[in-house]
Formats: structure tokens, C-alpha cells, sequence
């Protein structure tokens, strides 16, 4: 009998849209593979539409607070439902920027200089000489992320905005000048290195996302030691964490400094994009798994538990 999977997707966080995108083709790459499977565009109905559906697995294609933060994960291990990606905790951790950020620097894994500050605070005074990067503390597709560059006499004033969705607390960090590199994991595998060079002036939400908003170079043109660290860097964070399935983790190199002392990490990505511009399809098919391949590892993989 073909395995029934359920390809949550959409819900209602500022990446819905994203969500929708990658729900939609990993549904389409599964059917394609030989499954039987249930679109569900998630609402809080969700436990029951699951209960109705008894699927055998459920592949989580959610992204943000709810889908990536260990929500769904919890209420998928209280159903006992298998699942795909990582778990509660390690999804908790890895969307909490301040959480992972402490884990990385307990690890050894390089990161920028940073702090969580009140946004109102933020507001008002520089929290550190331009250039500084403020983001939410808790959110991914650099949704709500703020350039301060070296010229800029104000700090960002639409973190005063009535409309600001993202917390009263935000991460303020140093600038790190260079290059974007990103590393995915699958399993226990660092797959190759990809080069992020954005057509906006920086990777935000449309170079994401958007057809020709970024420019990805696989290999990324670095020097050895440099690529094999990026590797390492990104399979360590993935086991720091205690992820699972497939995550990607997200780079600066400032190649100005000496050997890898210009590198540092980011953030992880629990739940990556996987639409036709998503970067971690690309990595696995530089790795030989077709994109197909790539969704039936992630199902054949699926446990509760994780």
C-alpha cells in the first residue's frame, strides 16, 4: 500500500506565502515518487484535519513561528505522527536567535558580535556604530531584518512603528562585511557550499525568494581550508543543536581577514525553503539527489520523537 503523506503548508506567519510555494512542489515531487498525498493549508484546525486524514507521515513544508519553532512538532509527537525535519527542542532553539547564538559560542562555532535590546531603545539611540544589523529575535527569510549602514545618522526608526509585528526585543549585531555563504546538512552529510551574491543590497526577503533576486555560485569559489570549514561549521551547528532531516546553516566571510578568522555563523534553518530559487535543492542535486530523491529521503526519514 503507498504511504500517505501530509504536506503541511501555508498557515499564518509572515511566510505564508514561502510556506505555500514549498508546500506546493514538495507535494507535487512526492506525488511524483510514488506517494499518496494530502495538501493541508494549516489553520488551527489542524488536529483534527490530521485525525481525519491519518496520514503516515506528515512532512512539514511550514516556515516561521508555529511551523518551525517546535509548535507543530509538539502537537505532532502528541498525536505520535512521524515527521520530518528536526524536533521540538532543537527547532525551538534554532529559531530563538539569543538561544542558538549561546549554543554556537559554547560550541566554538564563530559568531558575530551581538546583543538583544529593547526595540524601543533601538529606536531611539545607535545600539552600536553603524554599520550594525538589528533583527527579530525570533523570525526567518530575513523577515523584519534592518540594515544600519556606516552613513546613517538615525538608528532604524521603523522599529517605532505601531505596525512593527516582530517583539519588543530584538538582536542587534555588528555588521560583518564580506561574503554570503550557505552549507546545508542532510542527515549526518554537509553538502557543498553555496555563494549568495544578492541583486538587492543585501539577501533579504525578495533575493530569496523572488526569480533572478540572487545569484548562487555552487562551489562557492573559496580556497580549501575555507569551504572545508564552512562544512564542518555547518554539520557542528546542525549536531549542536540536536537537529534532524535536512537544515541549512547561513555564513559571513570577511575574506580581508587571515585564514578563516574572517568566518561566522549566522544562523541555522530548520526548515528551509525548498521552492524552485531555494538553495538547498540545489545543494542536493550538486550531491547527485534529484530533487525527487531528496523528498523521499525526508518522508523515509520522518519519526516521532526527534
Amino acid at each position: 500500500m503507498r504511504k500517505h503523506v501530509a504536506v503541511l503548508m501555508g498557515g499564518w506567519s509572515a511566510e505564508r506565502q514561502v510556506s505555500l510555494d514549498t508546500g506546493m512542489a514538495c507535494a507535487e515531487a512526492l506525488e511524483g515518487e510514488g506517494y499518496k498525498v494530502s495538501r493541508v493549508d494549516v489553520d488551527r484546525t489542524l488536529p483534527k484535519v490530521l485525525a481525519d486524514l491519518e496520514p503516515d507521515v506528515v512532512f512539514n513544508a511550514l516556515h516561521g513561528p508555529n511551523g518551525e519553532d517546535g509548535t507543530v512538532q509538539g502537537l505532532l509527537e502528541i498525536m505520535g505522527l512521524p515527521y520530518t525535519h528536526s524536533g521540538v527542542a532543537a527547532s525551538a532553539m534554532a529559531m530563538s536567535k539569543s538561544v542558538s547564538r549561546a549554543m554556537f559560542a559554547a560550541s566554538g562555532i564563530p559568531i558575530a558580535e551581538g546583543k538583544l535590546v529593547n526595540r524601543l531603545a533601538a529606536a531611539r539611540d545607535h545600539v552600536y556604530p553603524p554599520p550594525y544589523v538589528v533583527k527579530p529575535e525570533a523570525q526567518g527569510s530575513s523577515v523584519g531584518v534592518l540594515i544600519v549602514r556606516e552613513d546613517q545618522e538615525h538608528p532604524p526608526q521603523e522599529l517605532f512603528s505601531e505596525d512593527w509585528a516582530f517583539g519588543d526585543t530584538v538582536l542587534a549585531e555588528r555588521f560583518v562585511h564580506g561574503r554570503e555563504l550557505t552549507c546545508a546538512v542532510m542527515g549526518d552529510v554537509a553538502l557543498g557550499v553555496i555563494e549568495i551574491v544578492p541583486t538587492h543590497t543585501f539577501y533579504d526577503y525578495d533575493s530569496k525568494y523572488l526569480p533572478g533576486g540572487s545569484k548562487h555560485i555552487l562551489p562557492a569559489d573559496l580556497k580549501p581550508n575555507i569551504y572545508q570549514t564552512v562544512q564542518k561549521l555547518a554539520l557542528q551547528a546542525h549536531q549542536v543543536l540536536g537537529c534532524r532531516g535536512v537544515s541549512r546553516a547561513d555564513f559571513r566571510f570577511d575574506d580581508r581577514a587571515e585564514g578563516t578568522s574572517g568566518l561566522v555563523c549566522l544562523e541555522v534553518n530548520t526548515q528551509p525553503g525548498m521552492t524552485e530559487t531555494s538553495l538547498v535543492p540545489e545543494m542536493a542535486a550538486h550531491a547527485g539527489h534529484s530533487f525527487g530523491d531528496l523528498v523521499r529521503w525526508m518522508v523515509e526519514d520522518a519519526s516521532c520523537d526527534r
